[in-house]
């Protein structure tokens, strides 16, 4: 019989087997009583025989796009977020008017046609220089996360993976930024290059103080990947370390930095519309939400809608990627999404 079952069907095996079973149970069963064992097809094997192993294995990030499809914070944020650069990359659709043309005849005049948000201070088309200042902060708040991002990664992707004296020193230098007060590093950095009138000093003073969060993210997330199969794996099949890196461990370390990522965004757009509020951001002449909102401060109760509108464009930008970034967490974090 066991002969004939190795060379017949597979029902024939799982019926010597559940015969089997049945005979191991009822020789452990107690004098008097009989242990009931369910038949096949009333326990959940039935259910793993059915499944399709033939069908591709889903992976995160399939997975993590399934939920953000449905999840109505991403798309509301998404709406938002493409409509803010699209307002970005063409701001001449949404106005003709020059954000430069001031003119005093015009002071503080209400909303009128062709002007839906009136004029400020000085005369200039606030509804204009809220389009073209979108541009501007946007700028600001995706090149200074781009270099954040990149340097933050490669310093704590170096920490994580090699361990030893490259981690010591790589930790205490990030120690050493992490203990500096951002909003305070850049004040003071800003302070010693103002004749420099070029947009991408405030984006470097960013980078060179915003790192730190993310290379201390990049150093646990790549110090777990190291310690997988799949490092061991392509170690023995002659992979070198620096191929084990930037090939296997990296990517499957990117979930939680991509997280990081999308909600320091939203940071250094407030960031630069706070320095340029103070002063030591943007020039003058740039036109931004940071620096039209500290000019219409001096108005503030006489004219507060001057100050409203940069402010909402403000609020709304930051609020759209802030919701981004929790979707996007919920999503690639499995322990939230539980």
């Amino acid at each position: 019989e066991i002969l004939r079952c190795l060379v017949g069907s597979e029902m024939c095996i799982r019926d010597r087997t559940m015969t089997d079973m049945n005979e191991t149970n009822l020789s452990h069963a107690l004098p008097g009583q009989e242990r009931y064992v369910a038949p096949l097809e009333e326990t959940p094997l039935k259910d793993v025989d059915s499944v399709d192993e033939s069908a591709p294995a889903s992976s995160l990030w399939a997975d993590a796009w399934r939920t953000l499809r449905k999840n109505p914070m991403f798309i509301i944020s998404a709406v938002l977020i493409v409509f803010i650069i699209f307002v970005a990359l063409f701001p001449g659709v949404m106005t003709k008017q020059n954000p430069n043309y001031c003119t005093l005849e015009n002071s503080l005049e209400p909303a009128s046609k062709g002007h839906p948000f009136g004029f400020d201070l000085q005369g200039c088309d606030v509804y204009s220089r809220v389009v073209h200042g979108t541009r501007t902060s946007l700028s600001v708040g995706v090149f200074a996360t781009v270099l954040v991002v990149l340097l933050g990664t490669l310093i704590g992707a170096l920490s994580g993976f090699f361990g030893g004296w490259v981690d010591t020193i790589l930790s205490r230098l990030t120690d050493i930024f992490l203990a500096l007060p951002i909003l305070l590093g850049a004040i003071v950095v800003l302070q010693m290059f103002k004749t420099n009138d070029s947009i991408w000093k405030i984006i470097l003073v960013m980078t060179l103080f915003g790192w730190t969060s993310v290379a201390r993210i990049a150093r646990g997330a790549v110090m777990e990947a190291k310690n997988l199969e799949f490092n061991t794996a392509s170690t023995a099949l002659g992979s070198t370390p620096w191929r084990n890196l930037f090939r296997h461990i990296l990517p499957n370390s990117l979930a939680p930095i991509i997280v990081v990522g999308t909600t320091s965004l939203a940071t250094y757009i407030v960031l630069e519309a706070t320095l340029s509020f103070l002063g030591v951001g943007l020039p003058t002449t740039t036109v931004s939400w940071g620096g039209d909102i500290s000019n219409a401060q001096s108005i503030l109760r006489t004219d507060p809608m001057v100050l409203f509108y940069p402010s909402a464009a403000l609020a709304i930008t930051v609020l759209a990627f802030i919701m981004m970034g929790d979707a996007v967490k919920d999503a690639l974090d499995p322990k939230s999404r539980t």
